[in-house]
């Protein structure tokens, strides 16, 4: 049975669905893999890695996709590459089939098992393939470094001969994976952090890191039986806005992290 991974060709895209180890990995266990040439140089991986782990390098990107019994891959394929792959093939990447709708009928039509990676549920038998809680851990971390790359001050107090720099305002919006782990950084840079959430269970995660958890009444809130946060109404949505509108004017830097389970983030803070 073939595994083949194409090279992903999303703008930016760095990460690779497969790395040499698991390739070791997969060729002991009597696979055959066979990736793209340069998948894996945007996470730092070469074509001499892989072929050292025991994969095959290509430079058919249409071959890799006809031949492929399992084709993995990190973002979704492009509806005009479904028709490329094999009739019975098993596909595996984030698919976000809630809004994916024509992508989802095309790998239907084609014949194709489609496994979504963030459809995975979270559980302890499947926690290692929890894709979206590592990559939102990863998110949240790397939002706060890039806001203090752009904000014009530091994040921490600092105590000078010339006076004293008071510590930068950080306002964190959601506290599920990402919105925790922003708040864990910001802290850990030394800002005065403050976060909201619609499901006040959270609160008590909010505090335990130093923040503190703003209280917005929103009359009945709560979260999924998967922990995800319920949409709000429209009303709600206002509420939650207006609530906010103190806190966000004395920020220095504000973090958008809500999400509703397959749906687009909500718009929460507008012009």
């Amino acid at each position: 049975m073939q595994i083949t991974v194409p090279a992903e060709t999303w703008k930016n895209e760095r990460r690779v669905a497969l790395i040499p180890e698991s390739v070791k990995k997969l060729t002991r266990a009597g696979f055959t893999v066979a990736l793209q040439s340069g998948a894996g140089n945007g996470a730092g991986f070469s074509d001499a890695d892989y072929e050292e782990a025991g994969a095959t390098i290509s430079e058919d990107r249409a071959s890799l996709l006809t031949s492929g019994d399992i084709v993995l891959r990190v973002r979704k394929p492009a509806v005009e590459e479904v028709g490329q792959l094999k009739q019975g093939a098993i596909h595996l990447s984030y698919l976000d089939p809630y809004n994916e709708a024509e992508l989802v009928d095309a790998l239907a039509s084609q014949g194709v098992t489609a496994i979504s990676m963030e459809m995975i549920p979270r559980t302890t038998r499947a926690q290692k393939m929890d894709a979206l809680s590592s990559q939102a851990n990863l998110a949240g971390y790397v939002m706060v470094i890039q806001a203090a790359q752009q904000l014009d001050r530091i994040l921490p107090m600092m105590m000078t001969p010339a006076g004293t720099l008071s510590p930068a305002k950080v306002f964190v919006i959601g506290a599920g994976v990402a919105g925790l782990q922003a708040i864990a950084t910001a802290k850990r840079l030394g800002a005065r952090v403050e976060a909201f959430d619609t499901r006040p269970v959270v609160a008590e995660q909010v505090q335990s890191l130093g923040a503190k958890f703003i209280e917005i009444d929103l009359g009945e809130t709560g979260q999924t039986k998967d922990g995800y946060a319920k949409e709000l109404t429209a009303e709600q949505l206002k509420m939650q806005r207006q609530g906010m509108k103190a806190v966000i004017s004395e920020s220095d830097i504000v973090i958008t992290t809500a999400q509703v389970f397959g749906r687009p983030a909500p718009r929460i803070v507008t012009a």
